[in-house]
């Protein structure tokens, strides 16, 4: 069964514009082993059987390591991959959809950008967390608005959900966003555009374990 509590650490998003077909899997795990808390499945240039048998192989992973699988954007991939769910933007289909499709227990996340409003309405419609940014600039979207370290504040302080940042993060700039009330902190590139996955994997997962013990 899907824990939605473990909404939460490193969520590293593996989108195959940084990793080739063959060393995916492989660079999953080692996100994994370095402390990535969720998998997300971002694929812009494959086809549906391609992006079908790529899921699997990553929703396989995440069940061996109990780990919480989500694909990008693609309700009717994500049934079909068995995905712990899905993580949904503006131009997507909408929260309802994904839930009839998915069943009760699918986790459904939503981008919000950098609006609260978007966020709240989400949480209404039943999504199980919201995700802001761009934090900082990002060579993956660089025309994406920006959003503030105040948005994550106000959005604790305004939100039952679990909040994820992303953008740009770098385990450097992520200390400032977690102490803000990121949950959880979203990155491509930082980890999946490293040589060493796990290694950067593990500099983002000391983020959470370094609050942890300040508390």
């Amino acid at each position: 069964m899907v824990n939605k509590s473990s909404i939460a650490g490193l969520y590293a998003i593996a989108d195959t514009h940084y990793l080739d077909d063959a060393g995916l899997p492989a660079a999953v795990s080692e996100a994994i082993i370095g402390g990535a808390r969720l998998i997300q499945y971002r694929d812009k240039k494959h086809d549906a059987e391609s992006r079908l048998e790529q899921a699997r192989e990553i929703a396989k992973l995440c069940r061996q390591h109990n780990v919480l699988f989500l694909v990008n954007d693609d309700i009717e991939l994500a049934k079909q991959a068995w995905a712990s769910g899905v993580h949904l933007g503006r131009e997507d289909a909408a929260i309802a959809k994904g839930r009839e499709l998915l069943g009760p227990q699918a986790i459904i996340g939503v981008s919000c950008y950098n609006e609260l409003a978007r966020a709240e309405l989400a949480q209404t419609q039943g999504a199980d967390y919201v995700a802001f940014g761009s934090f900082h600039s990002s060579r993956t979207k660089p025309q994406a608005v920006r959003a503030g370290l105040e948005l994550l504040s106000a959005a604790k302080q305004k939100l039952r959900l679990p909040v994820v940042a992303i953008g740009g993060i770098t385990p450097e700039n992520g200390t400032r966003l977690v102490a803000a009330g990121a949950d959880a902190l979203a990155v491509i590139e930082g980890v999946f555009g490293q040589d060493d996955v796990r290694a950067a994997a593990q500099r983002y997962a000391r983020l959470f374990t370094k609050l942890k013990s300040q508390d």
